[in-house]
């Protein structure tokens, strides 16, 4: 257990860093995930809802792709062995045309070339295809092209050449996106089966924490965590149960924690988990299940609590727990940092990891080593068209505004210092175009 945070230090060696974290929370989501057996829950679902779930079984593909030799473009279709001969320029007799969709195709003799669309069969005795712009015509239905304008098999899609039929199309584990939903539809699959969304319960705690619908009074603020929890989740496709605001007391904590347990597969909590005399989750947490507090080397975000909840019967599985800070910018932080990867591999998905990107720094950022910083950055474009970040101006974890102006975030590394301007640095893009 670590020590507690004296009020005049800040990052000590005791601290976890952020791979660290990361490290042990995957192990007890791989524990907690075999002991649960939740990817063994599955849906089958039709295609056009399978948008962001996760698949449960190698999608095989039926087919070959494509079903037969064809051609890449518009030109014309002839046998290889024409281009032995000893001369700079090859003369072939039009002999018919096919289409994509035909399956008709005449058979081209020496000194013969089929007229083909992209797409469509290659015929009979023919190995190579001349596009279109690279020959002449004549009158006659001769066309003529220059020896080296192509090379014998050029131009010609083979049988099987992007996938044979019983190899693995989606691989089990992947997050589908609209990319692998056209994939699985150009081979005749209407159906897949994807893994069960997981159950999340949120929870907002604080006495100083009100609701939207209330008239806001002295003292007390609107709770923004919950919502913005919702959001994410929602936008990760998981099944999210709102157990409201919870208030300080060791009794309500207590009373959410289990019902919450009883309903969910995850819990996601937001404030008391700090060192205030107010903060009752990890007294709490040690009554009902095993959870490590942890100091985190990071800015925002250091406090964050993560465990378990021990199965209410034997018939129950354990419930994983999230305490997040209670700063708007640190929630939405930790999770983005910690809580996302973790639900995606408890729900069956592999390297569900947001890449990152390395930008140059349109400015001077100030930064501490021996910590990780996630500053809120805005991706542009300087006149020249080279790609720049720059921060959203003030970093501090209450300012909500920094995140929705934000479109990235600027990953400052554990042993990083100060950066300058033209320093290169790794983003993390909030959104895709897939």
């Amino acid at each position: 257990m670590n020590k507690p945070i004296s009020a005049n230090q800040e990052f000590q060696s005791d601290f976890l860093s952020v791979s660290e974290a990361r490290i042990a929370i995957s192990d007890l989501i791989r524990k907690t995930q075999e002991l649960a057996k939740l990817k063994g829950a599955i849906d089958t679902i039709p295609l056009k809802e399978s948008l962001g779930r996760i698949v449960a079984k190698d999608i095989l593909s039926p087919i070959d792709v494509p079903a037969n030799d064809n051609s890449a473009m518009d030109g014309f279709a002839f046998n290889s062995k024409e281009l032995d001969a000893n001369q700079d320029q090859i003369d072939l007799r039009t002999r018919g045309t096919i289409y994509a969709g035909q399956t008709d195709a005449p058979s081209a003799q020496a000194g013969e070339c089929i007229k083909v669309m992209t797409g469509a069969m290659m015929p009979p005795n023919c190995d190579t295809v001349v596009p279109q712009e690279f020959t002449q015509s004549s009158s006659e239905g001769m066309i003529t092209f220059a020896k080296g304008a192509v090379r014998p098999g050029e131009n010609r899609r083979l049988r099987g050449e992007d996938l044979q039929a019983g190899k693995a199309a989606i691989q089990q584990g992947r997050i589908l996106r609209a990319a692998d939903i056209g994939l699985a539809a150009s081979l005749g699959i209407s159906k897949l089966m994807v893994y069960k969304k997981v159950k999340v319960a949120i929870l907002s705690s604080g006495d100083e924490l009100c609701s939207t619908e209330e008239q806001l009074q002295a003292g007390k603020i609107y709770d923004s965590n919950r919502f913005s929890l919702y959001a994410l989740l929602d936008r990760l496709g998981f099944e999210i149960i709102d157990c409201g605001i919870v208030r300080d007391t060791p009794e309500e904590l207590r009373k959410a924690f289990t019902s919450a347990s009883q309903k969910a597969d995850v819990i996601i909590s937001s404030g008391g988990v700090s060192v205030g005399e107010a903060d009752f989750t990890k007294q709490i947490m040690d009554e009902l299940g095993e959870v490590g507090f942890w100091k985190i080397a990071m800015r925002p975000g250091r406090p964050m609590a993560f465990g378990s909840l021990k199965p209410i019967s034997p018939k129950t599985t354990p419930t994983v727990f999230f305490g997040l800070p209670g700063n708007p910018v640190a929630v939405m932080v930790t999770f983005y940092q910690f809580v996302r990867n973790a639900l995606l591999q408890l729900n069956g998905a592999v390297n569900p990891e947001i890449p990152l990107v390395s930008v140059q720094s349109a400015e001077a950022i100030r930064k501490k080593s021996g910590r990780t910083e996630f500053q809120r950055g805005v991706l542009f474009r300087d006149q020249e068209g080279k790609l720049l970040v720059k921060t959203t101006g003030s970093q501090g974890a209450g300012i909500l505004r920094s995140m929705s102006e934000a479109d990235c975030f600027i990953i400052l590394h554990h042993d990083q210092g100060n950066i300058a301007p033209g320093d290169w640095v790794d983003v993390e893009i909030f959104d895709g175009l897939l």
